[in-house]
């Protein structure tokens, strides 16, 4: 059985200026793969420059000459081998994850089954929060956007301003937030923007916030500690782990590892990630990319929450048919009726924001 990969990257403006701690954007570039056997067809991506694409041509299709479909374990590895001169984090990593996620839904169209029930159900609904809060916003439209997704009943905005240089909007932002939700779940989430003792002494301020993201660098393992230990949220890193032994230098220091199915390694090395988060009596939580993660995160017991990131949300809408709507109380419910992971690409309505 023949396997042919193809690939386009397409670049999507935001819907407004946008910006977290330490990095701003305009615009974000999703890679879309296509994998063909046996006339279905498998579809995957990731969020990440059009060189993820290019690798995927140069490299990566090339060494899955003559894999077989239904060995998808077997095609990651060779996948990685095929890398190894480069280095496996950041944009192999990503390649690596789209093809691997475009195997996954081909096995299961193959098998004329749902991705998530092939990989076996263990949840009929998974639990999302809200993901925006971006520090580009105003205080009217982070209020605005609190407060439509007020159902969802868990929200994340993004603090840690300027490398941590503005204290006192992210304090009075988190204020706002808190008045808005009302009693519902408020994480925040620094990316990496805070020293140790910073995110500390900031913690002591902050009204029942539940989840802190990134107080400092998840490079920072000692900081990341440290924190961990000083505050009563939970601390959480993990979406810049592109390979297993990250996630397992990141486990011991955090509450709950955070794991990108679009940068990890796929669906693949999800499993693995989550497998290792429960030998530590972890949890774990899908970092963006809803759709992409609905599947998996059905079939991951000891699974905690997706985000549901409002740029990739956007996107998601804009790009695949049969994405899943979100349903009372944050929830995402797979129709397991549909094959693969239920999601087909509109190629014509990506089409004007094709750039590769």
């Amino acid at each position: 059985m023949s396997l042919d990969l193809s690939w386009a990257a397409y670049r999507v403006p935001t819907d407004g200026p946008a910006g977290d701690g330490t990095f701003a954007w305009d615009a974000t570039t999703i890679v879309v793969v296509h994998a063909r056997a046996a006339g279905e067809v498998g579809l995957g991506w990731t969020y990440a420059p059009a060189a993820a694409g290019h690798l995927i041509g140069e490299l990566l299709a090339p060494a899955l000459a003559g894999a077989s479909p239904s060995d998808v374990p077997a095609a990651n590895e060779a996948m990685v081998r095929a890398i190894r001169n480069l280095g496996r984090a950041g944009v192999a990593a990503t390649a690596i994850s789209a093809v691997d996620v475009a195997l996954w839904d081909l096995k299961a169209r193959l098998a004329g089954v749902r991705l998530a029930k092939l990989l076996g159900v263990s949840r009929e609904s998974v639990p999302v929060y809200a993901s925006g809060g971006f520090t580009t916003w105003d205080d009217h439209r982070l209020e605005s956007w609190l407060s439509e997704n007020l159902d969802v009943g868990r929200a994340k905005i993004k603090i840690g301003e300027s490398w941590g240089t503005r204290e006192h909007r992210d304090r009075a932002r988190i204020g706002l937030a808190r008045r808005v939700l009302g009693e519902r779940e408020l994480y925040v989430d620094a990316n990496g923007g805070y020293s140790a003792k910073q995110a500390i002494r900031l913690a002591g301020t902050f009204p029942d916030v539940r989840w802190f993201e990134e107080p400092v660098s998840s490079d920072d393992l000692d900081g990341l500690r440290r924190v961990r230990d000083a505050v009563d949220a939970d601390v959480t890193a993990g979406e810049y782990g592109y390979d297993l032994p990250c996630f397992a230098r990141l486990a011991p220091v955090v509450d709950c590892l955070q794991a990108d199915v679009s940068r990890c390694g796929g669906i693949t090395e999800w499993q693995r990630v989550s497998a290792l988060a429960a030998a530590r009596q972890l949890e774990v939580s899908g970092h963006c990319a809803p759709a992409l993660h609905v599947d998996c995160a059905a079939a991951t017991p000891n699974l905690r929450h997706l985000e549901y990131f409002h740029d990739h949300v956007r996107i998601e809408a804009l790009f695949f048919d049969g994405v899943t709507p979100l349903g009372p109380g944050g929830t995402l419910t797979p129709d397991l009726t549909a094959p693969g992971h239920g999601l087909t690409f509109k190629a014509a309505d990506a089409e004007p924001y094709r750039v590769a």
